[in-house]
């Protein structure tokens, strides 16, 4: 099965390590992608409070491109892999409304017929959550890991957007799919509370005195459940946890330090393939590492 693979504008910009690491991470289990050719932003959450229909068109076409790419899906549905968690659920909700209110499809479809686009419905959407843990499977993922990380312990925090309120690979409340992932590495995610609260999205740049205390209050959570590193599959999430840790300490004098990483990251070091490849140097706190780079071993390079 061939993914399309939709980046989103994160991937290509400020979450560039997790299209590298997650690309890098899919040819080591052979999963082949392919980038939908000629895609556009998908307008994120936020525009649709401009202009409902036109966020909907901008979403639809995206749907269009990956349903009429050459070579389709043989007569299946086209896998759209969207793994930034605001894409995701844009494109998910883009369907779900364009399949229940027959006035908005037949304005976007009009839209797209205006640019020689046709969208039908026979498109799925993934997170890679889902294709990882249904698709591949965690035996799979298990069998490749070749730096397991024992010892280590896991914050994994899901976020506000990819298991809710259209997702159906996981439950809303208690998410487990990273979860199962981390522990399919060899490392043991850790019990807590918050794994799917807001970190406060773009609050960090409008209100930050608000923003800064819910990302303190995840941060100082999974430190107190003695986590090594969040592991996050959001953009904004894993920036806000990560690159305001020192406006933190300034304001709150915490102790902080925390490594926020991107799952894909933490499944390519157990898989022994390179900081570069994975984008770990463009990390604002040293990445957690497995334990045998801890003990002055050198982890493999692919």
């Amino acid at each position: 099965m061939r993914y399309q693979y939709f980046p989103g504008c994160s991937l290509k910009s400020s979450g560039r390590s997790y299209e590298e690491s997650l690309l890098a991470v899919l040819r080591a289990l052979e999963v082949p992608v392919e980038e939908i050719d000629d895609w556009n932003c998908c307008g994120a959450t936020a525009y649709m409070a401009v202009d409902e229909v036109q966020a909907f068109a901008l979403a639809a076409r995206n749907l269009a491109l990956a349903e009429n790419a050459p070579g389709g899906a043989n007569g299946k549905p086209a896998q759209i892999l969207a793994p930034c968690a605001a894409c995701y659920l844009v494109l998910l909700k883009t369907q779900r409304y364009l399949a229940e209110h027959a006035d908005l499809k037949q304005k976007v479809t009009a839209g797209l017929q205006a640019i020689h686009l046709s969208y039908e419905g026979r498109v799925q959407v993934r997170h890679p959550l889902d294709v990882l843990v249904n698709d591949v499977g965690t035996d799979r993922i298990a069998r490749r890991v070749t730096q397991p990380l024992k010892g280590m312990k896991v914050a994994c925090y899901y976020g506000c957007q990819v298991v809710r309120p259209f997702a159906a690979f996981d439950t809303v409340h208690n998410p487990t799919t990273m979860d199962r992932l981390v522990t399919a590495l060899g490392a043991t995610p850790v019990d807590w509370p918050l794994k799917t609260r807001c970190c406060g999205g773009t609050l960090n740049g409008t209100i930050p005195e608000v923003g800064l205390r819910l990302n303190r209050i995840l941060l100082n959570e999974a430190k107190r459940r003695k986590a090594d590193a969040i592991v996050t599959v959001c953009p904004l999430c894993q920036f806000n946890l990560e690159c305001y840790q020192g406006e933190m300490r300034r304001k709150f004098h915490d102790d902080l330090g925390l490594p926020v990483m991107y799952l894909t990251q933490m499944i390519g070091q157990a898989f022994g393939l390179s900081d570069t490849a994975l984008g770990l140097q463009r990390m604002f706190v040293p990445p957690a590492r497995v334990p045998a780079v801890q003990e002055g071993g050198k982890a493999a390079h692919a």
